[in-house]
């Protein structure tokens, strides 16, 4: 299989909008975006959330709070939020110790041409995908060119979320109840098509010195990314907390005989001068990143392509 083009593997919203540049989607996006990006007190706001001010008014985003606003960047899912009929309710559980002895065994692979309706196609994995929400949505607007695998250590998060895979109808995602750490590598080793994108989005920051090693974001699975990842293949990692995006990023940045920041090879795609992405390009925000960015937080922001020739 030929390797892909930069950019090629990733779904048309990924390239959607990047401040400067060049790259466009290959399909407009119909839903009307709520990106609010963050502005200081003193600061005048950008273009975006003047307009967003002037539709829905400063009143409307801050009494609809990140639960509000969460519903109506997602309204297309149109999903229950708390309550399914074969969940029950789901209370989540902010933090998990994946280093506990019941999180260390790693997960039956499946079948993966029961799973997927064509196995074959590139496959984009989140790990710690949390409610799912934002891989559904991807996979909605990419059905027919490409498969989602969400990685979720809370097991009533996964179970829910493929709840929802049924309710869309949708044949191109499933989410597994998984430690990324443990099941990463015997996961993707044997999926029959090519991984072309994996995203790392808002981990759980354990911010005890003492709590690091719980980090998703340890050696053995950027190792493990860096290996199975196709030659071309993208890997986006963001985060509300410095800290934690700072350790991401030294790991990634690490693997550079393997893998390239997107602005060395596409120098239009604009970094701040320490090195993050103006913008987030996914198309859609994920759940924290709104919630952070409601509270003012920024969010850092890496992607990082293998090199070709890297296999």
């Amino acid at each position: 299989m030929a390797a892909p083009t930069p950019f090629a593997s990733l779904p048309s919203s990924f390239t959607s909008r990047f401040p400067g540049g060049r790259l466009t989607s290959h399909a407009s996006l119909s839903v009307r975006h709520l990106h609010l990006p963050r502005c200081s007190r003193t600061a005048s706001c950008s273009p975006e959330r003047v307009e967003f001010k002037e539709r829905h008014g400063q009143g409307e985003v801050l009494a609809a709070g990140s639960k509000g606003l969460i519903a109506m960047e997602y309204a297309e899912l149109d999903l229950v939020d708390k309550v399914c009929y074969e969940v029950g309710h789901v209370r989540i559980r902010p933090h998990v110790n994946p280093l506990n002895s019941f999180f260390t065994v790693p997960v039956e692979v499946p079948d993966w041409n029961l799973v997927f309706k064509d196995a074959k196609l590139p496959l984009m994995v989140d790990i710690g995908c949390g409610s799912g929400r934002f891989l559904l949505w991807m996979a909605k607007r990419n059905t027919d060119t490409g498969n989602y695998l969400g990685l979720e250590i809370r097991h009533k998060l996964a179970k829910r979320a493929e709840h929802w895979v049924g309710e869309l109808g949708l044949h191109n995602i499933h989410f597994m109840y998984a430690n990324a750490m443990v099941s990463f590598q015997q996961l993707v080793s044997v999926y029959p098509g090519p991984l072309t994108t994996v995203s790392i989005l808002c981990p759980d920051p354990h911010f005890k010195n003492k709590h690091r090693k719980r980090r998703v974001v340890q050696k053995s699975l950027v190792d493990s990314i860096v290996k199975e990842l196709a030659p071309g293949g993208q890997i986006f990692i963001q985060s509300d907390v410095l800290d934690v995006a700072l350790d991401m990023r030294s790991q990634f940045d690490a693997r550079s005989k393997c893998l390239e920041h997107v602005n060395v090879s596409h120098p239009t795609i604009q970094c701040d001068e320490e090195g993050w992405l103006l913008s987030n390009p996914m198309g859609i925000r994920t759940e924290r990143e709104i919630h952070a960015e409601l509270e003012g937080a920024r969010i850092y922001r890496r992607l990082y392509q293998k090199r070709s020739g890297n296999s």
